[in-house]
């Protein structure tokens, strides 16, 4: 995989989660990892849904988790290039990519479930069918979206639906400009429009459904050595055990964690994206210019 082309690198988080992951790295005596989650959502909403439970992992297991995300899905990509997370809540089709080229490792994913990806239409439009969506705007969080993204447009080129593309920042961007008629249709998955806002999210139906995949995997970098990787899984799977765990789960639309491995996303690798714009494999590097 080429290099990837050099882009912004602002963390794109407020002051304060910069000041709190700072003062937890200096103040620390034991390792800090870092976790770093993909930006389907807003930097601030993702960091009130997580860094509860990276607090409540703190608190249980001792391990010393600080949080980070980047400012959208292709510089988080070209971090997961570099290895700069510790730690990382990837989409699997990222998975598939950075397990080869940066080593990542799955540890643990959402229990019960798996991931579809969703084209969403405005409640009240005349769209019933995906051939309806012909010749329409439709918006995306990225190119590289696993089931947003990815598995939304194989669809509509599969069954040969020509439809103007446009990518967004996030999910959240996604249901808004459909919401408001800034486009047709647009990409996402059930955990993210479940937790979008009540306007977007009552403003808003289904319109396709993919089948069904693995879930996002929670990866660990090769410098996390094995037994502190498993220390980590462990302190994932025991959240649920407990009822304050089980409520910040419930905040980010998760059951529960359960272990995972490798193994469970070669189905993954596997996939055929021949002709589909914006597969890492067909930009320059992670986060280069889609073609």
């Amino acid at each position: 995989m080429s290099k990837p082309r050099v882009t912004s690198r602002h963390p794109f988080l407020p002051r304060a989660v910069l000041l709190l992951g700072l003062g937890l790295a200096q103040t620390s005596g034991a390792q800090v990892l870092t976790l770093g989650v993909v930006p389907q959502q807003p930097a601030a909403k993702l960091y009130s849904l997580w860094q509860p439970l990276i607090e409540q992992v703190r608190s249980a297991s001792g391990i010393e988790l600080v949080f980070k995300t980047a400012a959208d899905i292709p510089a988080f990509e070209d971090a997961l290039h570099r290895g700069d997370y510790d730690l990382a809540y990837m989409n699997p089709y990222h998975y598939s990519v950075f397990s080869r080229a940066s080593g990542y490792n799955a540890l643990a994913a959402q229990s019960p479930g798996r991931l579809k990806g969703l084209i969403v239409v405005r409640r009240d439009s005349r769209f019933k069918r995906l051939e309806d969506l012909a010749g329409e705007q439709m918006v995306f969080p990225s190119p590289a979206a696993f089931a947003a993204s990815l598995l939304t447009r194989r669809e509509l080129a599969a069954r040969g639906i020509p439809v103007a593309v446009k990518f967004v920042r996030s999910h959240d961007s996604v249901y808004f400009n459909v919401q408001r008629g800034f486009a047709a249709a647009g990409g996402g998955v059930r955990r993210t429009l479940d937790s979008t806002s009540p306007a977007a999210r009552e403003s808003l139906r289904v319109l396709w459904q993919s089948p069904g995949y693995p879930p996002h995997p929670i990866a660990a970098h090769p410098r996390v050595g094995p037994a502190r990787q498993l220390q980590v899984q462990q302190a994932l799977i025991d959240l649920s055990a407990s009822a304050r765990g089980r409520q910040l789960l419930k905040k980010l639309r998760i059951h529960a964690f359960a272990a995972v491995d490798h193994g469970d996303y070669a189905a993954i690798g596997a996939l055929d994206w021949q002709g589909l714009p914006g597969t890492l494999e067909a930009q320059d590097g992670p986060g280069g210019e889609t073609p």
